[in-house]
């Protein structure tokens, strides 16, 4: 089933692997509202909500970020231990109906360093590709779902045997609010669903699947959601007390912390 008819037909975080599933308080579905609602929100994560930032470079980094999601591109020679979804979100687009701007259909980012991207940010290339991306902000939203629907059966199939039935359960208590659908939908879109071996710092990883082994017993609902983003917190510390000093990654626990809080609050 192709993501656009997954997120026409009302989305549902289930996927009936493990005899537990029959057992687990059943998913919540998201109305248009709520998918927009979610939507605004990974923008405001990821971009301050702001048009300018759905085209950014960050600092330490050797490579753009762009769209609400903030999805990764990198350019011709390097190759990074992230996933790469800027060309996953292009296949998405141009599968749907939505043809951006030619350049950005180009094989690698034409952009080689911060400087030459910052040099270019008021040019057409740049600007014609925030303009599109602002306009197309569903089509991103449908995206950012469609990953995070794809991410259960990957973090089953990765997780030890021992862990498996903990790990679903502990993601069907998380999905049975809006609140708690957000949480799933934005981490992965945040930090990954935790199963690349290249995602890991000293052989820890940080993505959906560590958190949802990473949380506390709890009951469905409001708490799950709590739990969640608790577990989210705790993992993302341990990151960057992994992470390379150089890389300076204390500079975001703040941000990244603040992020993960949403994830508590209803929708």
């Amino acid at each position: 089933m192709q993501a656009a008819c997954l997120v026409s037909c009302g989305l549902v975080l289930m996927a009936a692997l493990t005899p537990a599933a029959a057992e687990a308080p059943a998913a919540v579905k998201l109305s248009v509202s709520q998918k927009a609602q979610i939507g605004r929100k990974i923008w405001q994560n990821e971009c301050a909500g702001t048009v300018a930032g759905l085209t950014t470079w960050n600092v330490g980094e050797e490579f753009p970020s762009l769209g609400i999601g903030h999805f990764i591109w990198y350019p011709a020679g390097f190759k990074g231990r992230f996933t790469e979804s800027w060309p996953q979100f292009m296949a998405f687009a141009k599968q749907q109906g939505a043809p951006p701007p030619p350049v950005a259909l180009e094989h690698h980012c034409p952009w080689t360093s911060k400087a030459e991207f910052e040099r270019d940010f008021k040019g057409p290339r740049l600007t014609s590709l925030r303009g599109w991306l602002a306009g197309n902000v569903t089509l991103q939203t449908d995206f950012i779902i469609s990953r995070s629907l794809a991410a259960l059966p990957k973090i089953l199939a990765a997780a030890p045997a021992s862990e498996k039935v903990r790990i679903e359960a502990n993601y069907r208590q998380v999905a049975t609010t809006p609140q708690g659908v957000y949480a799933l939908i934005d981490y992965v879109n945040f930090k990954g669903d935790g199963t690349l071996d290249t995602e890991r710092y000293k052989g820890q990883g940080w993505g959906l699947l560590q958190v949802l082994g990473d949380m506390k017993t709890v009951s469905g609902g409001a708490p799950a959601a709590v739990e969640f983003a608790a577990a989210s917190k705790r993992m993302l510390s341990r990151r960057i007390a992994n992470s390379p000093p150089a890389r300076g990654e204390s500079r975001w626990e703040t941000g990244w912390h603040n992020r993960c809080a949403t994830y508590g609050r209803p929708l």
